[in-house]
């Protein structure tokens, strides 16, 4: 039995977000609050597993206090967010505290079944997700002027052979993804993450992506073609698979149902990087609940890419990159932190063999 306490400051959206998790009968709603003084009370009497957190409230704002709480009794917290490009903001900074999920807010009057069932999977996700004690520690955001960016893409090396690096990830990856990148030099081949988020928050992890790492970070339009020291993400809510034409690498966005639940799904777009790039590219499968991923990164080695998972030790929830290992799919499996030196030797490995041949 989940133990869910609710905080939000609106009596009709405790009832809508009460009534929305007693569909599953694993959920049980041990108490309300209805402003973060309320709720550290709430938290410290009744210990629940999971937190559901308004992000505009009285007396102290959702992330002000999501801040304190991972600092002082840090616990899975599923954010509530509204939809746009200041929802996407908070967002994402949410997800940088240690938040586990944001869910988009459902409307006051109707609660879809998409938005139904986007909640019940983060709070189910949340109560078995590893949560780090230091996640309010934001890594804060250098200078214009400290940060490199497009000019720091330096002649020959990986970024001039024609390659492709691919990352997906699912809950606990915007963490993940800010600490590979962080950690990586600018002078790669181009960078294309699949991330399940809510439509409309990719925009901004991509823009915080940019101003943290030494890419040049954006979201991925349609036909955009690939180019060293790039880093597309693609956007949530539609699809995307890798095309080829002309000899160089392009992202195809496109609409269409989900895949699994999912829209971009991280299969799909794997798969297409297996037909399209073979042993041209690199997979990086994180940290995330569910499959998704897995038989994709297995396609991929199997047309001969260098593959790698996240371990258990570091993922928030680990299960997409421990069906991938099960599968087969993995040639290296390596905590968070040693991810970056992974991509960097595969790259290394795949230049030299390509070297030698020639």
């Amino acid at each position: 039995m989940r133990r869910v306490l609710v905080v939000d400051d609106s009596a009709v959206y405790r009832k809508l977000i009460t009534r929305m998790l007693s569909a599953d009968p694993d959920n049980e709603i041990v108490g309300y609050a209805a402003d973060p003084y309320q709720a550290r009370d709430r938290i410290a009497e009744l210990r629940p597993d999971v937190v559901t957190l308004d992000v505009e409230m009285p007396k102290m704002d959702g992330l002000a206090f999501l801040e304190k709480l991972m600092a002082s009794f840090p616990l899975p917290v599923v954010l509530l967010s509204t939809l746009g490009i200041k929802g996407g903001e908070v967002a994402v900074r949410a997800l940088a505290l240690g938040a586990v999920e944001v869910v988009a807010k459902p409307g006051p009057s109707v609660a879809t079944e998409e938005t139904a069932r986007a909640l019940l999977d983060a709070v189910r996700v949340a109560s078995s997700a590893r949560i780090d004690r230091g996640a309010s520690r934001v890594a804060p955001i250098p200078s214009a002027a400290a940060r490199p960016g497009r000019a720091s893409v330096l002649p020959g090396g990986p970024a001039a052979n024609g390659r492709v690096v691919v990352i997906g990830a699912s809950t606990g990856g915007t963490r993940a993804i800010e600490h590979v990148l962080r950690s990586l030099p600018a002078n790669l081949p181009p960078i294309v993450v699949v991330i399940h988020m809510p439509p409309g928050f990719t925009a901004a992890f991509a823009g915080r992506l940019k101003d943290i790492t030494p890419f040049d970070v954006h979201e991925a339009d349609d036909q955009e073609v690939l180019t060293p020291g790039a880093v597309l993400v693609a956007p949530a809510g539609r699809h995307a698979r890798l095309v080829r034409g002309g000899g160089r690498f392009a992202i195809r966005v496109y609409d269409g149902p989900a895949v699994k639940h999912h829209r971009p799904n991280i299969d799909v777009f794997f798969h297409s990087v297996a037909e399209q790039a073979g042993a041209r590219a690199m997979g990086v499968l994180l940290t995330g609940m569910g499959e998704d991923g897995a038989r994709g990164l297995l396609n991929m080695r199997s047309n001969g890419a260098f593959t790698v998972a996240e371990a258990e030790e570091s993922c928030v929830v680990y299960g997409m990159p421990r069906v991938a290992a099960e599968l087969g799919a993995v040639v290296r499996v390596a905590p968070l932190s040693l991810i970056p030196g992974a991509i960097l030797e595969g790259l290394r490995c795949r230049d030299a063999a390509a070297a030698s041949v020639g």
